[in-house]
């Protein structure tokens, strides 16, 4: 039996994820569609999770004074569109509409600058550590969701290390691809 779905695009916003709106985003160039998504992993500090760091640091509100890894970042601006937390919840800091700080300098099949035609999914998560079974049914759902309102990226799914394999190693070697791809498989019969 076919549930109803958990997650709709409306207007670039992900219904069905607490809105938290970010300062770090700006227009896409014009007439650019989305076309790539993009999987990264966060933890703040490195390899911990929870304690709400992530959601202060893309708002621009990390105490730098924390912890002591947060002087390695302090004045940052990056963001996300998505952010899926060990639990499983789903926080939107940026309108898909809008040009998330996700990606830095890389390239997707020769063509630069993938903040502009991406969109950012961020796991909480580390390149040490496995990721949470409901990220992964999570994710798949969204995922499924996002390549429904926007085609283009039904053949562009990439992780950070994959757009910018010299600056970056995330996902990480722990999370399953495969896996992903079966459930992903699964959301869209």
């Amino acid at each position: 039996m076919q549930t109803a779905p958990q997650f709709q695009v409306v207007d670039g916003q992900l219904l069905g994820a607490r809105q938290v709106a970010s300062p770090n985003f700006n227009q896409r160039p014009e007439n650019t569609e989305i076309q790539l998504i993009v999987i990264h992993n966060i933890s703040l500090p490195p390899s911990q999770f929870g304690g709400g760091y992530i959601e202060q640091f893309f708002q621009n509100q990390l105490d730098w004074s924390a912890h002591p890894y947060f002087k390695t970042i302090e004045g940052m601006q990056v963001s996300t569109h998505l952010l899926i937390l060990r639990t499983g919840e789903v926080l939107q800091f940026v309108n898909f509409k809008d040009r998330a700080w996700h990606a830095g300098r890389s390239s997707y099949l020769g063509k630069i600058e993938c903040n502009d035609y991406s969109i950012g999914i961020e796991l909480e998560g580390s390149d040490d550590q496995e990721f949470e079974h409901v990220q992964y049914n999570v994710l798949a759902q969204v995922v499924a969701t996002l390549q429904k309102a926007y085609p283009k990226t039904s053949q562009h799914l990439a992780g950070h290390s994959d757009i910018a394999p010299n600056r970056k190693t995330d996902p990480g070697p722990h999370f399953r691809w495969d896996d992903f791809r079966t459930q992903l498989h699964k959301q869209k019969q």
